[in-house]
């Protein structure tokens, strides 16, 4: 979530990987900052920026040996022979369709925009790549690869002639819907769509109506960590200055969700999609005990640094941290019975994409187990497919309750705040409302 949400990437600064190395003696530390003790090969998660020292990597793909040519629709081809069940389109009474017509030929080529450490070609480290093996099997080369660290980043260089498929965070994801710069998505061409839980097929972020537009691909939560006493909710979050909080305008959701615990006046429903006395309530709770001790973090190291040192007695973080902390031989618990709020990045079709075959045989191969197990297992976020929960992504699975179905209800998940309250009717606040906020609040 840009300014926004957990972001991955491998290379860190010496400070940064000397910082981990300090705080998780229990396992052995790369110089790229990632464990690799106890099963577990995942990155540091590192919302916005990454981790300290990290330049996106641009281009990693072989270049191309010749120009798509641009399409004028972003619908597939399909084979003359449509699979068993096909309808055409993503049976709208079920969030698990009937197969579709298969892909058609794809056209050889392919253009990806998505975040650092999202997509590993072999570039970052040697050994780390989920592409080639899509490369050998569908015949369609990854031609353009960028990675950004942010939602604003990610906006901006975003063009749908400019790439076949894109995966935004859910606040970002929003304005492309709303934009008309992504295409609806016919899940019944996705051999695994049906394996991705209903709870993360049927989020508002990924959805307009009965139309798809966005697959889930990895997912993590907001969770309270705290050393020393068990805190009484999330609203001792804010009640102290020496806390940790992820610097980004997504976590007045976080402030807003204990203020509808604990102010049921303000009558909150839905924390992303506040009105103005709502909004203004939970920037004055953030703001309330900000002060020099306070911690607003965007790299993860930060708040593994923080609890480590003993700067902070609590903070906003994610099940990865837990996990790491507690393999350290850590104090360090997440309070584990509260609500919280959450995210899941999904992959989307751009509207202008010149190789929509190719497009998605990657939506297609980006939802399957092997891949989405492989990018677990490196950003230390959950897959979105259940099945993709072993080997290599177990330890990542256990840390965000991968299964439990009462645990993802405490989970209230993110999607861009609209002034129409996401559809519901009313007058609320948007994402522009919230980052000039906190934008006045942090700088």
């Amino acid at each position: 979530m840009g300014s926004d949400g957990p972001r991955r990437t491998r290379r860190g600064a010496l400070a940064g990987g000397l910082a981990l190395a300090a705080c998780v003696a229990a396992g052995t530390v790369t110089s790229a900052g990632s464990m690799t003790s106890a099963g577990t090969a995942g990155a540091v998660p590192a919302r916005n920026a990454g981790i300290v020292g990290a330049a996106p990597v641009r281009n990693a793909a072989p270049a191309s040996t010749g120009s798509p040519s641009p399409a004028s629709t972003a619908t597939p081809g399909r084979d003359a022979t449509p699979g068993p069940g096909a309808t055409g389109g993503p049976d709208d009474r079920s969030p698990s369709p009937k197969p579709s017509a298969s892909i058609g030929k794809g056209e050889g080529v392919l253009r990806v925009l998505t975040f650092q450490g999202h997509v590993e070609y072999g570039t970052t480290l040697t050994g780390v790549d989920w592409v080639s093996s899509f490369e050998n099997s569908t015949g369609c080369r990854v031609v353009r690869l960028d990675r950004v660290r942010s939602a604003e980043e990610m906006a901006a260089k975003f063009r749908p002639g400019s790439y076949d498929v894109v995966s935004p965070p859910p606040e970002l994801a929003g304005q492309l819907v709303a934009e008309g710069k992504v295409a609806p998505i016919d899940t019944g061409l996705l051999a695994s769509y049906k394996d991705v839980p209903e709870r993360l097929r049927e989020l508002p972020s990924t959805r307009r109506g009965k139309e798809v537009f966005g697959v889930p691909y990895l997912w993590s939560a907001d969770e309270v960590l705290y050393r020393g006493e068990r805190p009484k909710g999330p609203q001792d979050l804010y009640d102290d200055e020496r806390v940790a909080i992820r610097d980004t305008p997504m976590s007045l959701a976080g402030a807003a969700l204990a203020l509808k615990e604990t102010r049921p006046d303000l009558k909150i429903d839905d924390p992303f999609q506040l009105t103005p006395e709502q909004l203004d309530a939970a920037v004055e709770l953030v703001s309330r005990h900000d002060g020099p001790g306070r911690v607003y973090w965007r790299d993860s190291l930060d708040v593994i640094r923080a609890f480590a040192t003993d700067r902070v007695r609590l903070g906003g973080a994610l099940p990865y941290h837990a996990d790491l902390f507690a393999r350290a031989g850590r104090p360090v618990k997440a309070l584990d019975d509260a609500p919280m709020t959450g995210w899941a990045d999904s992959w989307m079709l751009s509207s202008g994409a010149a190789s929509p075959n190719c497009a998605y045989r990657w939506l297609d191969w980006i939802t399957s187990p092997k891949a989405q197990r492989a990018a677990a297992a490196w950003t230390g976020l959950a897959p979105a497919n259940s099945k993709a929960c072993g080997g290599e992504a177990r330890r990542v699975c256990d840390a965000h309750h991968a299964g439990d179905a009462a645990w993802l209800k405490r989970v209230f998940f993110a999607v861009r705040p609209s002034k129409d309250c996401g559809g519901a009717g009313g007058e609320c606040t948007d994402y522009t409302d919230w980052t000039k906020r906190w934008k006045d609040l942090v700088e």
